[in-house]
């Protein structure tokens, strides 16, 4: 289960300090105790297989994003197969949504949710902004929002972590990431944009 969180620009459950986006704070380092758990990680070894799977190829569910105008799809090999990608422009902002049919050993989602904030915390400089476990669509999920540095730049994030459960009679678990990415100094200019990216985010029984 190939999981990555990109930076992203975007909005939360609340509107936020855009002007704290440009500062980073440092913090110690982790030590091995604290040191976060992915949730792919966390799924791994609990015996949990991910398979990459295209959202517009779920017949149970339906996850899907929106594409404002201006935005464009884009590709790269390096994604995993089905990963869907919008950018505005050559660059920043993006928005990527990874679907992923889970099999194997049963979990617990809501304790495996509550490991969706640590591939943003391990970012360099991390600074959290805004972060949520509470339910998206009715099903379990972790959202955390904040900034941090990549290659010399400061950058804004917004990451989504769904899992969800298809129609009956199968019920077949999904784990779905949802992340938008920008520049922290473009991120209020950008707003708009982002802001319905994100609000027209959304998964459902079919």
């Amino acid at each position: 289960m190939a999981m990555v969180v990109i930076a992203v620009a975007g909005c939360g459950e609340k509107a936020p300090d855009y002007t704290s986006l440009l500062t980073a704070t440092t913090s110690a380092k982790p030590t091995e105790t604290t040191t976060p758990v992915p949730i792919a990680q966390y799924l791994e070894s609990a015996g949990v297989v991910g398979q990459p799977v295209a959202p517009d190829k779920l017949t149970d569910l339906t996850v899907a994003m929106p594409r404002p105008k201006g935005w464009e799809q884009y590709s790269n090999p390096r994604f995993a197969p089905g990963t869907r990608v919008i950018a505005k422009g050559d660059t920043y902002p993006t928005a990527m949504l990874m679907v992923f049919q889970l099999n194997g050993a049963d979990f617990d989602p809501r304790r495996a949710v509550q490991h969706g904030f640590a591939d943003a915390e391990m970012s360099e400089n991390f600074r959290r902004l805004n972060a949520s476990l509470d339910d998206f669509k009715g099903f379990p999920s972790a959202m955390i929002e904040g900034s941090y540095d990549l290659n010399g730049r400061r950058m804004h994030t917004y990451n989504r972590i769904v899992i969800a459960t298809g129609s009956p009679p199968a019920n077949q678990r999904y784990l779905i990431q949802f992340t938008v990415t920008g520049y922290a100094d473009k991120a209020a200019e950008e707003a708009s944009d982002i802001e319905a990216v994100i609000a027209g985010f959304d998964v459902a029984k079919k």
